[in-house]
């Protein structure tokens, strides 16, 4: 903690001033809130942190708890030292950090954070009805303040990740996130060590897959559970990945079929290729990684989604930007056409062009189709027949794309 020296005191009018602009920085704009996002988790020391979803999420939902906490203490003793009470989302970052191995230098994001909030605090500041020496103070105490809150809150948060570091250096989970961690860096560590740690054979076949939510949810194991039985499996190895995630491997040669999970509003499962003994092992949870960081950077509304479905995709979004682009200029207006004239070129393009097998998996008349595809090649910059794989790939993004 921040040695609490003697705090200085204010004026009744810089109280007000001070009470006035938490007021207006408590429900600050949409685009302000992701600017301090986006600050939060850049720079090179924040990338394992940005990599990760389940992080990503945790850095968002605590920043806006440390500007709730900040702002509503201000409205109501504007100018005091703001005492720390760590909310429940910052103990569960702080537990998933440490779960992946990260160490205090992953909480730099309330450090980048406080920059952007410093900002927008003096905007706020700068329109009040303010003297130039009533400005001084506050922006001197206010200074003082959002400083001392951002330290005490990393020196807060450090502590628990501390306790959090030593609860995982006893028992079996950790031994076992231990072993899997070594396996996943490709360690020397023999397979007998490990099948021995784990109580998972290692030899044959591997489906990895990750179950998370947005936030911790007691849905987790339910979700492990169905997709054990959508796969057949007898088994499974499971790691606590954090409070809102599992790592699961599946000794199965056949990816379970999302079509067959039912899962619990919030929770998604991504699931990587069956792979086969060690790196099998190893490759299919990165298929697995690779499967969740595309669905959670297009924002997309699917559940569950393979490894195998979402290969393409991945790939045309590697770059939002440039996916994006691609977008724009291989669909043109079709991109915001009615849904029944891009699933029908869809389909036309998976059944090789075939407006008859078309017709009959869409359940309508071949007549409808050759219209749809007819008003499809209108909206395109370039006719469909002359750019038919660019434009099957821009279709098969969209269906994941949020």
């Amino acid at each position: 903690m921040v040695q609490k020296a003697a705090w200085p005191s204010i004026s009744p009018r810089v109280a007000d001033l001070f009470r006035q602009g938490a007021e207006a920085a408590i429900d600050p704009p949409a685009d302000w809130i992701e600017g301090l996002h986006a600050a939060s988790l850049s720079g090179d020391r924040m990338r394992p942190v940005a990599e990760d979803p389940v992080l990503v999420a945790g850095v968002r939902r605590s920043n806006i708890a440390n500007l709730r906490r900040w702002t509503s203490a201000n409205i109501q003793t504007p100018g005091v030292r703001v005492p720390v009470e760590p909310a429940p989302e910052l103990l569960d970052t702080a537990r998933d950090l440490v779960r992946r191995g990260l160490d205090q230098r992953a909480l730099d994001s309330y450090r980048t954070g406080q920059s952007v909030a410093w900002r927008r605090w003096m905007d706020i500041c700068f329109d009040l009805d303010a003297s130039p020496s009533e400005l001084r103070d506050l922006l001197d105490i206010s200074s003082l303040s959002i400083s001392t809150f951002v330290e005490d809150t990393i020196a807060a948060v450090s502590e628990r990740m501390e306790v959090e570091r030593a609860s995982l250096t006893r028992g079996e989970h950790a031994e076992r996130r231990a072993t899997v961690t070594l396996i996943l860096e490709g360690a020397p560590i023999s397979r007998t060590r490990a099948e021995a740690q784990l109580g998972y054979r290692l030899t044959g076949p591997h489906t990895a897959a990750i179950v998370w939510a947005p936030v911790a949810s007691d849905q987790l194991e339910a979700a492990a559970e169905a997709l054990v039985r959508a796969g057949g499996a007898a088994s499974r190895l499971t790691v606590v990945a954090g409070a809102a995630a599992l790592w699961l491997w599946l000794p199965v040669a056949v990816a379970p079929d999302p079509a067959r999970l039912v899962l619990p509003p919030g929770v998604r499962i991504a699931i990587g290729r069956p792979a086969t003994d060690l790196d099998g092992f190893r490759r299919s949870h990165l298929d697995a990684v690779t499967t969740q960081r595309m669905l959670t950077r297009l924002t997309s509304p699917q559940q569950v989604a393979r490894y195998t479905d979402v290969q393409l995709a991945a790939l045309l979004t590697a770059d939002p930007v440039q996916a994006g682009e691609f977008l724009t200029d291989t669909l043109g207006d079709l991109l915001h056409a009615d849904a029944e004239t891009r699933e029908t070129v869809a389909v036309y393009v998976s059944e090789q062009c075939s407006t008859t097998r078309t017709a009959e998996r869409l359940f309508t008349h071949r007549n409808t189709v050759v219209r749809r595809l007819a008003r499809a090649d209108r909206l395109l910059p370039r006719p469909l027949a002359e750019n038919l794989v660019s434009v099957a790939a821009a279709i098969e993004l969209l269906r994941w794309r949020g």
